[in-house]
């Protein structure tokens, strides 16, 4: 059980490096090609922000995933890349459809993947609202008055 939780912590360690590296480059880009036309009130600039943020952020969990499915090839615990790219994929979104399971020494690593999975979705989720909100104010949208 320690060796899954080492190996588990490691990943996620390195998923949420992979995220956070990711999100400030995804900030960078925005601010200096994206957030900064957004004043004029653009909404094909708004479309491009927004449409950016969306794939940049489903780029890093498509790399999240795979660095999930090639542990599970490294382990030893599924041969064939689709078949740990779709376990991966099944676990990281808690879709969890049990048709493909680990051997018991290593299904810790599941539970771990999918937490990984939940907390790198929020904060995508947190990061998406944020450049909502910057758009949102940059076309002068408000919410409901009191």
């Amino acid at each position: 059980m320690g060796g899954q939780m080492l190996i588990g912590s490691s990943m996620i360690a390195l998923t949420v490096v992979i995220h956070t590296v990711g999100l400030i480059a995804l900030i960078a880009y925005l601010r200096d090609r994206g957030l900064r036309a957004v004043g004029g009130g653009s909404y094909l600039v708004m479309m491009r922000v927004l449409v950016l943020t969306i794939l940049g952020i489903f780029l890093l969990h498509s790399v999240e995933i795979w660095c999930w499915a090639v542990l599970y090839i490294w382990l030893g615990e599924l041969a064939e890349l689709h078949k740990a790219l779709y376990f991966s994929t099944v676990t990281f979104t808690t879709l969890g459809y049990g048709d493909i399971v680990l051997d018991e020494r290593w299904q810790l690593l599941t539970s771990l993947e999918a937490t990984n999975g939940i907390i790198l979705f929020g904060v995508s989720t947190a990061f998406v609202f944020a450049v909502l909100k910057k758009l949102f104010d940059a076309a002068g949208i408000t919410g409901p008055e009191d």
